[in-house]
């Protein structure tokens, strides 16, 4: 499979923002509660339904990778920026790290248990969310679980040229209405479980929205 032209810019803003990211993003217990409750709920999912790990795609630095690990479930870390691994594999030795692309997971089908991604899709086009999330149809479980978390809004693209640290980047972002990405994830073939708007405060610059769902087992069913 060709890889989508955008990831080039993804990889290399990430590789350069890599180091400053790393230690600016937020630890799990610096999240806000609900943040840290919808991944405890995500980890009880998996661990009931016992299907096999959890994929966390663009993971980053590792620090959501461990908390899941923390929760109980068996984390495989994976991410675009090279940098992002080298500095997940030092931090974390002990976990799975690796890289690769959401849109090509070198993932068997129907293998994975769970699949975390938080804060991780909103560089991809939106044309090729549909490709996205049928690499995670794909390589989920029947029965397995998702969460998709991420800033929603009214169809928004965004061009930064500076970011973490005022590296320069190339990459772009976007953000979705949420009514588009539950019908994207529906169609799919997930039955969304769970849906929570978190509202833009003093803490919140802008709309969260974070998905809880199911790949179906059976067509029409959960």
């Amino acid at each position: 499979m060709t890889e989508p032209s955008y990831l080039a810019a993804v990889r290399e803003s990430y590789d350069t923002v890599a180091d400053d990211y790393a230690a600016l993003v937020k630890t799990s217990s610096e999240l806000d509660p609900l943040s840290r409750s919808m991944l405890t709920a995500f980890a009880e999912q998996v661990r009931a339904s016992d299907r096999g790990p959890v994929a966390d795609l663009g993971c980053g630095p590792g620090k959501v990778t461990s908390h899941l690990a923390g929760l109980g479930v068996s984390p495989i870390g994976i991410d675009v920026s090279p940098r992002m691994i080298e500095l997940a594999r030092s931090t974390y030795p002990d976990l799975r790290f690796s890289v690769g692309s959401m849109t090509a997971l070198e993932i068997e089908g129907d293998t994975l248990g769970g699949i975390l991604a938080y804060y991780s899709t909103h560089h991809t086009p939106p044309e090729l969310l549909p490709a996205v999330f049928a690499e995670f149809h794909r390589t989920l479980a029947p029965g397995g679980h998702l969460l998709l978390v991420g800033h929603v809004g009214a169809g928004e693209h965004r061009r930064p040229t500076h970011a973490y640290g005022a590296h320069p980047v190339s990459y772009e972002s976007y953000r979705l209405p949420t009514d588009q990405l539950a019908e994207l994830l529906q169609r799919a073939g997930f039955t969304i479980t769970a849906q929570l708007v978190q509202e833009p405060d003093e803490a919140l610059k802008w709309k969260i929205a974070s998905f809880m769902a199911q790949k179906r087992t059976t067509e029409g069913a959960a």
